[in-house]
């Protein structure tokens, strides 16, 4: 068992407690009578947060969450910043973006990248080639600016949206091609490479070689989704 930070909030928790603080009705989840941990969601007997690997620096992420996803238990984002140290977290809006949003795209320090299927793409913003990945890591790697994971986090619906907001409009897309259905099980995706967002962005790390946090996050998504069904009514 890793050591566990005395602090375990981050962007996401952070941001869900400023959103519970904000709003006048409960967010009642699937299985409401549950006692949950108020960082990990899940029930307390089956808390993660012993288990929470020692975050990495390899990259970092950007989450963006469609209204209502930030409170859901079976979210898989708030994993990723759990690994990542360098994490934000934002709600999304059409037609005002959050201006620290904006500060952290525009921000010298990272490349951000856009993950998200790549037939959503214009053909020129896609780095579904090996020449074009290895492009955007050699120039992020010149410039010293650090890999920038923007996520988008909600129902496929959603993030279709969130997809066309203008100010992710410019950003280079990388996705993946699955050979096989995730492992997700915590909801039903329409087409096999809708994956869980901690899923995707396993793989995302190992093309931007960050296998350290790949690894790690791994480990901590497939514990994650055994507590979060071993404590399913159902189970």
């Amino acid at each position: 068992m890793s050591d566990v930070p005395p602090v375990l909030e981050n962007a996401v928790t952070r941001l869900r407690q400023r959103e519970l603080a904000q709003s006048r009705r409960a967010f009642i989840a699937r299985g409401g009578r549950m006692v949950r941990c108020p960082h990990c969601l899940l029930s307390v007997p089956l808390c993660l947060c012993s288990e929470r690997p020692a975050p990495s620096d390899e990259a970092a992420v950007c989450l963006i969450f469609y209204k209502g996803e930030v409170y859901k238990p079976s979210n898989s984002g708030r994993l990723v910043a759990d690994v990542l140290s360098d994490n934000h977290a934002f709600l999304w809006n059409r037609t005002e973006p959050d201006p620290a949003l904006l500060a952290l795209l525009t921000n010298p320090a990272y490349a951000p990248v856009l993950v998200f299927p790549f037939q959503y793409a214009d053909s020129h913003r896609r780095l579904d080639t090996p020449a074009a990945l290895q492009q955007y890591r050699t120039q992020t790697a010149e410039s010293r600016r650090k890999p920038l994971l923007v996520l988008l986090d909600g129902s496929w619906r959603e993030a279709r949206k969130m997809f066309r907001s203008p100010c992710l409009a410019n950003l280079p897309v990388l996705g993946i091609q699955p050979q096989a259905p995730g492992n997700y099980q915590l909801r039903e995706a329409a087409h096999d490479y809708q994956l869980g967002t901690a899923e995707v962005t396993i793989e995302i790390l190992q093309q931007l070689q960050a296998p350290v946090a790949s690894a790690r996050l791994a480990v901590y998504f497939n514990l994650f989704r055994e507590r979060y069904l071993a404590g399913k009514p159902s189970h």
